[in-house]
């Protein structure tokens, strides 16, 4: 899978742009309590006028929750500003979910989102095959990944790693 350029025509924003705002993920992901078998992963949902609109962070609201998903349900479905609106991951949403109905790749699809970047694709650690940024280019969604940014969501997930 290669990466997609941030200044491709469906995005709005610079690449730098892109790295300020999931620079501000990563950091959310050191808010998350550790949990074994649990990565630490922070999100947030900016608007198409490059202002955010929500943030959350894995276990934030409860033990279950994901980044992502309290992030959406800090502006409930339906939010007028989400078509125009770009998610921001320190982790590739999940595709495979044994907590919650609905994995994080649905349920950014069911919004209308239609832009995610995310630093770090889920490693087969917990999950065999995370398929979340196959799935979302499957459905018109851009993605943009910054593997750069690697190390840091790793740091903040030493925890699954032996590291802590």
């Amino acid at each position: 899978m290669t990466t997609i350029d941030a200044a491709s025509p469906l995005s709005n924003r610079t690449r730098g742009e892109d790295r300020e705002w999931l620079s501000t993920a990563v950091d959310l992901a050191w808010r998350c309590p550790p949990a074994p078998g649990a990565f630490n992963v922070g999100a947030l949902i900016v608007d198409a006028d490059d202002r955010e609109l929500a943030r959350g962070w894995s276990r934030d609201t409860d033990e279950h929750v994901h980044a992502e998903e309290s992030a959406l349900n800090t502006l409930g479905p339906n939010h007028p500003r989400l078509s125009g609106a770009t998610v921001y991951s320190s982790l590739e949403p999940c595709s495979i979910r044994k907590s919650r109905p609905l994995t994080c790749t649905q349920l950014i699809i069911a919004s209308g989102i239609r832009r995610v970047v995310f630093a770090w694709r889920e490693p087969s650690l917990l999950v065999e095959d995370c398929q979340g940024a196959e799935l979302l280019r499957e459905a018109g969604i851009e993605v943009v990944e910054f593997p750069e940014f690697e190390p840091l969501v790793k740091a903040a997930n030493a925890h699954l790693f032996g590291d802590a």
